[in-house]
């Protein structure tokens, strides 16, 4: 059976294919003002790598901010995809976590990757990646340096504000205090991990911790989670950003 998966979040738009339990083709573009040309590229783009017609999916699953506007999909909510994509990726996984643009979740899960608990943050950037896109605006400094440039600090400076447009205050007077960027840029990763933490510790923590989304490539922002945890390791599967595409795909599959 060929199933699809597709994840319409706030900044993209991924989409992932199935055919007998694996994952043949993914597809991935920027989200934008049109969900639905995304949804529809994004989708072309996985058939493209799958070497598949989209007359050949039988069953959609549609996840993410914009699933509403993925046609004919079994819409799946974030959580059950984080449980399903978590489990399908370590099947031994009990606790997971999903960090990407807008949002932060995490989940306590039972032997199948269906959800026994679960915390999602209060729907505001501080627990997400666009904190740490913001900040990097702040200090000057691209995106993609950010997580390296944290990694050779060994300081212990707080973020206390639970805003990112109060957080950027924070990190300006830190600028203005002279603090070094590296400083900077840790305290700002420490602070994203907290709220992340929290969340996971409410669900509670298992040895095995699953991280997917967009936020598991940066090393600071694991490091981070890792320490605040004192585990050891945190599972990151290949291609983490396309963990709730998978999700909805074998959500799909199930129905």
């Amino acid at each position: 059976m060929i199933t699809a998966g597709i994840d319409c979040g706030a900044k993209n738009t991924k989409a992932v294919i199935f055919k007998d339990g694996k994952i043949i083709g993914k597809g991935m573009v920027l989200t934008g003002f049109d969900q639905a040309g995304a949804i529809k590229e994004s989708l072309e783009a996985a058939c493209r790598a799958a070497g598949v017609s989209e007359k050949d999916i039988e069953k959609f699953g549609g996840t993410g901010a914009g699933r509403d506007s993925i046609k004919g999909a079994v819409i799946v909510n974030d959580i059950k995809a984080l449980g399903k994509a978590a489990n399908f990726f370590f099947p031994d996984a009990r606790t997971a976590a999903d960090v990407g643009a807008e949002e932060g979740r995490a989940a306590k899960l039972d032997e199948r990757g269906n959800v026994v608990d679960f915390a999602v943050n209060e729907k505001c950037a501080a627990g997400a990646g666009a904190f740490i896109e913001a900040m990097s605006r702040a200090l000057e400094t691209p995106l993609e340096d950010m997580g390296r440039l944290a990694l050779t600090s060994d300081s212990d400076i707080p973020i206390n504000a639970q805003c990112v447009i109060f957080a950027e205050s924070e990190v300006v007077g830190l600028i203005h205090g002279n603090i070094e960027k590296k400083d900077i840029s840790k305290a700002i990763h420490d602070a994203i991990a907290g709220r992340i933490v929290s969340m996971i510790r409410r669900v509670g923590v298992n040895e095995s911790v699953v991280m997917l989304g967009g936020v598991a490539y940066n090393p600071a922002f694991v490091k981070a989670v890792k320490t605040q945890l004192n585990i050891e390791k945190i599972r990151i599967p290949d291609y983490p950003e396309f963990g709730a595409a998978v999700g909805a795909a074998i959500a799909a599959g199930e129905q």
